[in-house]
């Protein structure tokens, strides 16, 4: 007969755990046969130990059979959804949502809340007056057909596994491994219903993920957990060592998205975003992908050309974007006319000196737009609407000494001092010839199929 200690021991010792240890594992679990110590004793042990393949393919399985799945079958447009690993300034959900579903896919996004440097993006979109990010999955399904896209959380039925083992590892030191990042994202995704996901995994100081390598090995790790799964699944790279866009916080995200969605954003963030939206709308069907050789559908060849909705540029540019998430935002109960939440307070952080400008690091950033209240160090934590960082000057870019670089705002004049510190040799500046321009997308990992 199994049992936790059992398992516990072998996977301390490196042996295996069998499909029928974990189904049981997870089973005994949810009736409160294992206990919670007992469990993180086990987290741990995968921590050092690892899961091999087999051993995640089940465990996954096991968090999503743990709850309900959300039936997107009624929605007639191919379903395609996006993630991010997290980091500073990372709005991109915002836009990148209502302008694929302005491209003609649906797009179903289950969504999550910050937590320490990284931003989340419910905070975000509840900075808008009257939004709901709380939706049953009849609105979620209700929303989605409206407006061809939605960002809600995920109710408590979806991979309820997932929530308990999750704070488990927040307290347990446990958050860092791959195989239990993997299965955490993944669960939810697949649970959610999607045809298709594309990941974006982000690099750098300002993410959970500080090499290449390790990023390179999450993304395949899920991207094959997704295949095994039955979601086409695929993944980009992206750099996350400086703030993506100049927008750090929640209402003032909001802003710069709308900003993107008129086509007035910032170069890095809309290179992300349209380099996610054209694999999304790829494994929907809608589009040729740029780097799969093997695409049936050849952008060059006009006997076969693309859905000629299936253009995130043009999307943009004629306002099918913006009038996506216009609709989303009324179908969630919010205002996108109303005037978003404005800080009482701002200070300013000056250039050290004269020159070009080569480093503004992402977490010391995040750090400080959290201490400033954008964001929360415990999931219960409140955080404010108003609160956040405007880069008004990035990498590249040349600056005199005393010129403003960053706009600090707070709602109390004494977050100030805590956020400063956390700025404390945040930039860099030279007086060497400007930096070489480098893109924010690293590398593109395939689907298996």
């Amino acid at each position: 007969m199994t049992d936790a200690v059992t398992l516990i021991r072998a996977k301390r010792d490196g042996y295996p755990l069998s499909d029928t240890d974990i189904r049981w594992l997870f089973e005994a679990y949810a009736r409160g046969e294992v206990a919670d110590e007992q469990m993180s004793a086990l987290l741990m042990a995968i921590y050092f130990r690892g899961l091999d393949q087999a051993e995640l393919r089940t465990w996954t399985a096991a968090m999503i059979a743990s709850g309900d799945r959300l039936d997107l079958s009624a929605i007639e447009k191919p379903t395609v959804d996006k993630h991010s690993t997290g980091g500073v300034g990372d709005k991109v959900s915002l836009i990148l949502a209502p302008l694929v579903a302005a491209c003609g896919a649906a797009v179903p996004q289950l969504s999550g809340r910050g937590l320490g440097h990284t931003g989340g993006t419910l905070d975000k979109l509840e900075s808008i007056p009257g939004f709901r990010a709380g939706l049953t999955p009849a609105e979620t399904l209700a929303v989605l057909a409206s407006a061809g896209c939605v960002i809600c959380a995920a109710g408590p039925g979806l991979a309820p596994a997932d929530r308990r083992l999750y704070a488990l590892r927040d307290v347990t030191g446990t958050v860092e491994s791959i195989p239990l990042i993997a299965s955490s994202i993944m669960s939810k995704k697949i649970a959610e219903g999607t045809s298709a996901l594309v990941l974006d995994v982000k690099v750098g100081t300002g993410a959970f993920m500080t090499s290449r390598e390790q990023a390179r090995q999450l993304a395949r790790t899920m991207v094959a957990l997704g295949e095994e799964h039955q979601v086409r699944t695929a993944a980009l790279l992206t750099r996350m060592d400086t703030p993506l866009g100049r927008a750090v916080g929640n209402a003032v995200e909001v802003a710069e998205s709308v900003q993107a969605l008129q086509g007035h954003g910032p170069a890095d963030l809309m290179e992300v975003t349209l380099a996610l939206a054209t694999r999304m709308l790829a494994l929907a069907g809608l589009h040729a992908d740029p780097d799969d050789p093997d695409d049936p559908d050849d952008p060059d060849d006009p006997d076969d050309p693309d859905d000629p909705r299936a253009d995130p540029a043009a999307a943009i540019a004629d306002g099918r974007a913006l009038a996506a998430y216009r609709a989303m935002v009324r179908a969630q109960g919010g205002d996108p006319d109303a005037p978003l939440p404005q800080a009482a307070h701002t200070t300013l952080l000056p250039a050290p000196a004269s020159g070009w400008l080569t480093r503004l690091d992402a977490l010391a950033v995040g750090t400080a737009a959290w201490r400033l209240g954008a964001g929360r160090a415990r999931k219960e934590d409140a955080v404010s609407a108003a609160a956040g960082i405007i880069c008004l000057a990035k990498p590249g870019e040349r600056v005199q000494a005393g010129q403003p670089v960053l706009e600090l705002r707070a709602d109390e004049p004494e977050r100030f001092g805590p956020a400063l510190a956390a700025l404390d040799g945040a930039l860099a500046v030279s007086e060497q010839g400007p930096p070489p321009p480098v893109s924010p997308v690293l590398e593109y990992i395939s689907p298996a199929w």
